[in-house]
């Protein structure tokens, strides 16, 4: 049973937040049509390091990329206060090797007129990639339209809203997607788009709009 006066909560800080979001998800397409293939990069890398971390501590690991050249030693040393550095770096070393061409990683999203068929691409072949890590990516370079970014925060609220009967310790394929589509037909009911939905959960949780 959906909770009616959660809901009423959650379009309060909706209309307190909406011109933020807005101004968020313009900077996210603005990425797409004039950033560069290491932006680019850099996002996806962020997107690689966020599970289990704080995303500040990923943005800033992001930024000290930038002055390297990504050897192994100097990845590592650029994941200080990152969960799991040892195994994010690998998984960084391999976008690397996939993506080893100026405007590779822009060339093989553009190959794929499906952004749900694109998505599968990236979980199957990026490592570390799963379905949460691979639509925060696309979102944060302006194709989140239809996808559902369930991390925590979300699912917590998801469940709090009468959305799921219960937080999964886990989530499978067809459970996230599952889910993902109960997100998208509640957004669609009370009139928030799915992208903006998102950025509402994650507020209630943190009090900011971030990435």
């Amino acid at each position: 049973m959906i909770n009616e006066e959660y809901v009423n909560e959650i379009f309060n800080i909706y209309k307190d937040i909406k011109d933020k979001i807005e101004k968020r998800l313009k900077e996210f397409k603005d990425l797409w049509n004039r950033g560069n293939h290491e932006e680019l990069l850099d996002e996806l890398i962020f997107c690689i390091l966020t599970p289990q971390s704080k995303a500040k501590i990923c943005f800033q690991a992001t930024l000290n990329f930038k002055n390297i050249n990504y050897n192994s030693d100097d990845i590592l040393n650029c994941l200080k206060g990152v969960r799991f550095k040892y195994k994010k770096s690998d998984y960084i070393k391999n976008i690397l090797k996939i993506f080893n061409e100026k405007g590779s990683l822009k060339n093989k999203i553009q190959s794929f007129s499906s952004i749900f068929d694109l998505r599968e691409w990236l979980v199957k072949n990026i490592k570390g990639l799963g379905y949460k890590e691979a639509s925060h990516f696309l979102r944060n370079i302006g194709f989140g339209e239809n996808l559902a970014i369930l991390d925590r925060h979300i699912l917590k609220n998801l469940y709090r809203i009468g959305i799921i009967e219960n937080i999964p310790s886990s989530l499978s394929k067809k459970s996230y997607l599952d889910i993902e589509n109960r997100m998208r037909v509640f957004a669609k009911e009370i009139n928030i788009p799915l992208e903006h939905l998102d950025f509402v959960l994650w507020y209630k949780e943190t009090g900011e709009v971030f990435k």
